[in-house]
């Protein structure tokens, strides 16, 4: 009985976690937009869009959330450097907020 009320305090705190990521990109773009490098990823963009390397920009504008998410850099830190004229972080790794916000790049482009 004891875990069966533990599961049922855990349920509402982990709710309220996940409402935060979703609210966390319209925070993000409120407060901005970060610079990502994405030369060190750019390979496994391109496999997960299915394009060629060369249609890919080696840098990308994206909400801070998803800064912080790819180059592994807390959320303050990039809002204290955009609010002081600009932001900018390598990405470590991709994601499919990334992959969406390069392909919207590529399409740009022509």
């Amino acid at each position: 009985m004891k875990n069966l009320t533990k599961s049922w305090v855990i349920v509402p705190f982990a709710a309220a976690l996940l409402s935060f990521g979703a609210t966390a990109p319209a925070f993000a773009q409120a407060a901005g937009l970060v610079a990502v490098n994405i030369e060190d990823v750019i390979d496994d963009i391109a496999l997960d869009l299915n394009v060629n390397v060369s249609q890919i920009p080696v840098t990308v504008q994206a909400p801070i959330g998803v800064a912080a998410n790819v180059c592994d850099v807390a959320v303050n830190v990039l809002a204290e450097q955009a609010r002081a004229g600009g932001a900018e972080c390598d990405a470590e790794t991709t994601s499919t907020a990334l992959n969406q916000i390069v392909q919207r790049a590529i399409n740009q482009q022509g």
